[in-house]
């Protein structure tokens, strides 16, 4: 009549489990754009000029709309397990400049 729902999601192993070879194959990749952008924050600081004029000739984009993205990007397993030293590394950045500015919106000084 129809296919099980075992043989419509592919062979599994014992326990349910799929083969690794068809998870990985299934898992999401970074794009070139993502890769290029994790690529420049590795390096920004050997472009000569500033980081925004850099963006914009790299990107093609605003600062902002790369930032936008960049923040999603270090979110994203995959970009950690492309680099995770410099995933990490934003992560922590970008944590503390939360935390700096929910201190100062609250009138609270950080030392």
């Amino acid at each position: 009549m129809g296919r099980s729902a075992t043989a419509a999601r592919g062979p599994q192993l014992e326990g349910g489990t799929q083969p690794a070879a068809e998870l990985h194959a299934a898992d999401p990749v970074l794009s070139g754009r993502d890769q290029a952008m994790l690529e420049f924050e590795r390096q920004w600081w050997k472009f000569a000029g500033s980081k925004e004029e850099a963006i914009r000739q790299n990107f093609e984009m605003s600062g902002t709309r790369y930032f936008q993205i960049l923040n999603d990007l270090i979110d994203r397993p995959e970009a950690l397990a492309a680099d995770p030293l410099l995933v990490k590394r934003l992560r922590r950045m970008r944590s503390s400049r939360q935390k700096a500015r929910a201190a100062r919106n609250l009138g609270m000084r950080l030392d």
